[in-house]
């Protein structure tokens, strides 16, 4: 059955850092909740705080109403997918899955019945007989899920569970996990620094930096709707440009930079003339060619790099003269390019496409 999970101004240190600092969280039953960002950010320290490897200096942890901030690992009834499989190599598949329901007096029946059904769940009922290096590294991938399944933990815990493999397995299991967690209605966390990962399996994400959460909500909103400069530049890729509020007019703001003036419909409700803020201009958002008439955002600029391949080109587009800047520019089925010499072309965005940020690091 699922569980909520519920963080409470939790702070985890280690000497002089604070790894985890009053982080507070709330992760829904059923929900497959990933925590994203850089080395060093205080997912991993997290997970295992949730898991119950590390005591937290202060906060709480709740599964399902029961505080666990305090129980130990084996008390809490999750189960623990790690990066590098950890499964035990003298044992076979089926007895590597039963080793937790042995741990914990299961009888022998509903063991038996269990392991089937785990590894039924994750596709290798065929291979309950092998030993863990007759297996490929996606294989040993799913035997892990399967022993983490069988013991019907209230949470799943995967801690960068895929990052050994190679691109193409990465894929397949990204839709697998998902699909066996839904199907188990499980509630899973996820720790990852993939974006990709993320953006194509969660239900919802927190982006954290430096021990604190920068922004949680789903893919399309953080990445849609970055709420900061870190936020916007860890999820997928974008153009910064600084730039200072210069009108807002009904529906409209107006926002100067070194290069051009640029119009956005967003940050109404957030910024005033005057405000020193950073724009967000997504690559794929950008287009080149001729504007419609009375198209705002439209800059000259000059196409002089470009990386084809095939199905999109991603250029690099200098605007504002030689003093000015260079944007990425993804060009889906391109018609433009310009891998050895220079081409000159117009840019041009929507005023929906503009994102407006608080001034940031860009």
């Amino acid at each position: 059955m699922a569980v909520s999970v519920e963080i409470k101004d939790l702070v985890k240190t280690f000497g002089e850092t604070r790894a985890v600092d009053h982080i507070t969280l709330t992760i829904e039953p059923g929900e497959l909740f990933f925590l994203l960002g850089p080395s060093g950010c205080g997912k991993t320290t997290l997970l295992r705080c949730i898991a119950g490897f590390h005591q937290p200096e202060s906060g709480s942890i709740h599964m399902g109403g029961d505080e666990v901030t305090r129980l130990p690992p084996h008390l809490r009834d999750t189960g623990m997918v790690f990066q590098s499989y950890a499964l035990w190599p003298h044992m076979t598949v089926a007895q590597n899955v039963a080793f937790g329901l042995e741990m914990r007096k299961v009888g022998k029946a509903e063991t038996a019945k269990r392991v089937k059904d785990a590894l039924a769940m994750v596709k290798m009922s065929d291979r309950a007989n092998h030993k863990p290096n007759q297996l490929s590294g996606g294989q040993q991938q799913r035997v892990a899920l399967a022993r983490a399944l069988v013991i019907h933990p209230k949470c799943l815990l995967l801690d960068e569970p895929l990052s050994n493999l190679d691109a193409k397995l990465r894929l397949e299991m990204r839709t697998e996990i998902r699909r066996i967690c839904k199907e188990a209605g499980l509630t899973a966390i996820y720790v990852t620094h993939d974006q990709k990962e993320a953006l194509s399996v969660a239900d919802r994400l927190a982006v954290l930096n430096g021990g604190v959460i920068e922004q949680c909500g789903t893919p399309q909103e953080v990445y849609l709707k970055p709420r900061s400069v870190f936020a916007a530049g860890f999820i997928g890729e974008t153009n910064f440009l600084d730039g200072t509020v210069k009108k807002i007019s009904g529906e409209r703001m107006i926002i100067s930079t070194p290069v051009a003036e640029w119009e956005s419909i967003h940050g109404l409700d957030t910024f005033k003339e005057g405000d020193e803020v950073t724009l967000s201009l997504r690559p794929e958002t950008l287009h080149l060619g001729d504007a419609s008439p009375g198209q705002p955002n439209v800059v000259g600029g000059i196409v002089h790099d470009t990386v084809y391949l095939g199905e999109v080109a991603q250029h690099q587009v200098r605007i504002g003269g030689d003093g000015g800047r260079n944007l990425k520019v993804f060009d889906l089925n391109p018609r433009i390019l310009a891998r050895d010499g220079e081409q000159a072309a117009s840019v041009w965005v929507d005023a929906q496409d503009v994102v407006i940020l608080p001034r940031g690091n860009a």
